[in-house]
């Protein structure tokens, strides 16, 4: 298969023609626009910095149905022990900030730029991406972001400064989700972490045909903010 080249025209080339490691196409931009029609069609852009941006389509896909969510026993037991606060939205820029910072300061490389996360929080401004933070004596602790379209949730990052911190936040993801309706968590990469909370793979098909079932409008969604809930 070829790797589709784009220019200034806001498209992308069918989700089905990626390689078989997911890349589909190769430049563009990170505009709000783009974005967005990229993650209605299940693209997200993954690359390093210095890279040119490149855009992927994962086949098979690992997803979450809220419904079948589970919550491991050792982590419910800790859950009870664990003084944290949870807020959504309170603090996204720090949010995707940290989830970069946590990987260089392992020694890795990170694919969470500077400019992916300008583009990220241009997105948040506008009402179409999220956060959840997990706070300990009003320290940030832990959390993760990500783009919601109607009843789907794209999950792109998250990070723990203390233990258990960032499944905190994916408990408190797919509690508030599960209120407003969402079907569908999109994980993009498999890993058995997720696996373990009730994620499974789908294939490509069956995907895209739930991104068009779920996704009838493209409109933000601003209400996300709340008081800090304890104990979660």
């Amino acid at each position: 298969m070829p790797i589709f080249q784009l220019n200034e025209k806001i498209q992308f080339p069918p989700p089905e023609y990626a390689e078989d490691n997911g890349l589909l196409a190769i430049g563009g931009d990170l505009r709000p626009e783009r974005l967005l029609m990229a993650y209605s069609q299940g693209i997200f852009p993954w690359y390093s910095q210095g890279e040119p941006i490149l855009w992927w389509f994962t086949s098979p896909r690992l997803v979450l149905f809220p419904e079948e969510f589970k919550i491991p026993r050792r982590l419910v037991r800790y859950a009870k022990t664990a003084s944290v606060a949870i807020t959504r939205d309170r603090a996204f820029s720090r949010v995707v900030s940290e989830c970069a910072k946590i990987r260089t300061e392992q020694g890795g490389g990170t694919w969470i730029s500077p400019e992916m996360q300008q583009a990220y929080t241009a997105l948040h401004q506008l009402g179409f991406a999220h956060s959840i933070e997990c706070w300990q004596n009003n320290n940030l602790i832990g959390g993760l972001y990500g783009v919601a379209l109607d009843q789907v949730f794209f999950g792109e990052s998250m990070f723990s400064r203390i233990k258990c911190a960032s499944q905190f936040a994916l408990i408190a993801l797919v509690e508030y989700v599960k209120s407003k309706n969402f079907q569908l968590i999109d994980c993009q990469m498999t890993t058995e972490h997720l696996l373990r909370f009730g994620a499974r793979e789908i294939s490509s098909r069956e995907f895209q045909a739930r991104l068009k079932e779920h996704i009838k409008n493209i409109i933000p969604s601003t209400n996300w903010k709340n008081e800090s809930n304890k104990g979660k």
